[in-house]
């Protein structure tokens, strides 16, 4: 009754206050699901699902351990990597620049040149899901796939067309693996104990997941998508913490359903033989359907890197003053280069991915010491925020893993002089 006394006019007032309220919070808490969403899928690429198919043919049930492994040390990696930017505000680049004057534009000029390199590949890769999916000329595919990801970036809201595109994509792409998974009928109890317990371990493999996971602009891309969206400071430790252990279990996810998947077929006693051993897989798995899902997989796969590439890179060569209207013209220009080149020579030529692949491993190691030499040593960068030993500790451990990474990827470059 007591409603009934106040005016509707006022009632009308307080309720659009209250959801003027609501608003923010609610655009923070999509933001960080998208930035989730776009570290994952960045991650998720044509050659993550390449690799991982390639390394079950390889080990069979004991690549579980190398997943298993290479998620713990990614968990390490990235909860550095979101806290730092994330309690001090500031960019990798800005960060980089601060503790080493020109460092950041090293850093950058390393990130858009494996981005702009592999965004072909991502390109070549929507266009060959698109091939599959419908029939359609790969080139004319890939065409139509950068168009998708340029009319993202073009909207007039574009963050929020960027976490609705990659949470929609990665979450059709969790669906689609989980039905081949099943139905394929993957020994469940081998692939557990061999997690665990494994019949062979390939640490090669395991840091070429590693790289392949948070290597290159990956590293950054969900952070600097947090903190474009608002969420810094030692205030919103505990929600940057969950984010970044979230975004790499995503990422561990397909990784493990693909894997489960693809042991299915492979324990059936199926040989993979063709170029094409995932959508062979696939097929083995669920038939015709199963060749169709593949191609919406790869294709999925590939738009949200293409996204994921141009947003990190050109978040790299823009300040946090840029205007949006600018960063988004800045984005769209990245895409284009890439579909012509791609247009042109129908693939990221094998001497470039060479070298991409070696800038790649360089940018991990790299980027990662400026982080946790701000951890250690820059507190003034980090607002006066404590920073947690353990977590420093093991962040020093994955910093010296990836050394190893970037020195296996710079034996790539040898092969170029050969």
């Amino acid at each position: 009754m007591a409603s009934n006394l106040v005016p509707a006019r006022i009632r009308a007032a307080t309720a659009g206050a209250k959801k003027r309220r609501r608003g923010p919070r609610e655009a923070q808490r999509s933001a960080l699901l998208g930035a989730m969403f776009l570290m994952a899928t960045s991650a998720v690429g044509p050659g993550f699902i390449v690799q991982t198919t390639s390394f079950t043919v390889q080990l069979g049930a004991a690549f579980a351990f190398a997943i298993l492994v290479s998620i713990l040390v990614d968990i390490a990696v990235q909860l550095n990597v979101w806290r730092v930017i994330g309690v001090s505000g500031k960019r990798a680049q800005e960060l980089a620049n601060t503790v080493l004057p020109g460092a950041g534009w090293f850093l950058a000029a390393l990130i858009g040149l494996g981005g702009l390199v592999f965004n072909i590949g991502n390109i070549a890769g929507a266009g060959l899901g698109l091939n599959v999916l419908l029939g359609l000329d790969p080139k004319l595919g890939g065409i139509l796939s950068a168009a998708v990801a340029i009319a993202v970036f073009l909207s007039k809201r574009a963050g929020l067309a960027l976490d609705k595109i990659v949470v929609v994509l990665g979450a059709v792409m969790i669906l689609l693996i989980a039905y081949v998974a099943i139905v394929s009928h993957p020994p469940l109890g081998l692939a557990v104990k061999n997690a665990v317990l494994p019949g062979d371990i390939d640490f090669l493999i395991i840091t070429t997941l590693i790289g392949g996971t948070i290597g290159g602009y990956i590293t950054y891309a969900g952070a600097h998508r947090m903190i474009d969206a608002g969420v810094t400071g030692a205030a919103n430790v505990r929600i940057i913490t969950r984010s970044s252990v979230l975004g790499i279990i995503i990422t561990g996810v397909i990784r493990v359903l693909l894997f489960l998947a693809i042991l299915g077929v492979v324990a059936g006693g199926v040989a993979l033989t063709s170029d094409n051993m995932p959508a062979e897989a696939f097929q083995a798995a669920a038939g015709d359907i199963g060749f169709k899902l593949f191609g919406i997989v790869l294709w999925a796969a590939a738009l949200t890197s293409v996204i994921g590439a141009a947003y990190t890179s050109i978040s790299f060569v823009t300040k946090p003053t840029t205007s949006p209207r600018r960063r988004s013209a800045a984005t769209v220009v990245f895409i284009v280069v890439s579909t012509l080149v791609y247009t042109l020579l129908g693939q990221a030529p094998a001497t470039l991915l060479i070298m991409a692949g070696a800038v790649n491993g360089l940018i991990l190691p790299v980027g990662f010491a400026i982080i946790l030499w701000v951890a250690w040593r820059r507190r003034d960068l980090l607002g006066g925020y404590l920073y947690p030993q353990w977590l420093l500790g093991i962040g020093v451990l994955a910093w010296l893993l990836t050394l190893f990474l970037g020195y296996q990827s710079l034996g790539g470059l040898a092969t170029l002089w050969v």
